[in-house]
């Protein structure tokens, strides 16, 4: 309160001082205009701005300012709250933006590999070629003697799409031995009934019978392909030097075999498509 009544009193002397020395100042502007001093005129009004600046300098704050004052003064109680919304600044500031995390997803998804097709993974592992030869028992057809062809013929459905694949790309004859016409027509009814007549990359003509194993070997060699799929271990060593590459199917793989043989359980794994 001492303070506060020292400070008033001061502000009384300042408006006091300038009361006086505003009537001075006019008396003596009359004075000097009559005389057409404006040296002087000059003097005063320099000195009289200094003191204005005097008295602005020595002027209290208003009550406007004292309060703001206040409240940008934090308590000592909600320091804790300062520091806690200071460090969820920071962390929302190191934090990646959503629309960060968006283009990452989408970079990871255009990089992602993608799965080659089953055309693809045909034309990769046939090397280009183009002109192909297989035996049908143990590869297309569920029986594996020319025998069994006698009862029936059934397409393994699991060799029917790489199978499509293979008509559709290349250029295909299948073969097989058989002991009789019956047995030639139930092939033929069994592969029309799988479809593989009416993708328009196999005929009939190109399904070859003969009588013998020996036949199949005169088959393939007339023929010339670039690959030949066979499931008799001795027609594949005798064909392995004339046929530029042959694939095995056999569910044991020999211990010797020419080096452009290759061996796999079944047509469809060879093509991974199982």
């Amino acid at each position: 309160m001492a303070e506060l009544s020292s400070k008033e009193e001061l502000i009384r002397l300042i408006k006091r001082f300038g009361s006086n020395l505003s009537v001075k100042l006019s008396s003596l502007f009359s004075i000097l205009f009559q005389t057409q001093n404006f040296r002087s005129l000059s003097a005063i009004a320099g000195f009289a701005l200094a003191v204005i600046f005097s008295w602005k300098l020595l002027k209290p704050p208003s009550e406007h300012h004292r309060r703001q004052r206040k409240r940008q003064t934090p308590a000592a109680g909600n320091s804790d709250i300062g520091t806690s919304s200071d460090s969820q600044l920071i962390t929302s500031g190191t934090s990646s933006p959503p629309e960060d995390s968006g283009a990452q997803n989408v970079d990871n998804e255009f990089y992602r590999p993608v799965k080659p097709t089953l055309e693809q993974i045909v034309r990769q592992k046939l090397g280009g070629g183009r002109k192909v030869t297989c035996r049908l028992l143990g590869i297309i057809l569920e029986e594996s003697s020319p025998e069994e062809l006698q009862n029936q013929a059934t397409v393994r459905s699991s060799v029917v799409d790489v199978l499509l694949v293979i008509i559709n790309y290349c250029d295909l004859y299948l073969m097989e031995r058989a002991l009789d016409e019956e047995s030639e027509r139930k092939v033929i009814v069994a592969l029309e009934d799988a479809g593989v007549f009416t993708s328009g990359g196999l005929i009939k003509d190109k399904v070859l019978f003969c009588s013998t194993e020996n036949g199949r070997t005169s088959f393939v060699r007339q023929l010339e392909p670039d690959w030949h799929i066979d499931s008799d271990p001795e027609i594949v060593s005798q064909l392995a030097r004339f046929i530029k590459c042959q694939l095995h199917i056999s569910q044991v793989k020999p211990e010797k075999m020419a080096s452009n043989v290759f061996t796999s359980a079944s047509l469809e794994q060879f093509f991974q498509c199982t």
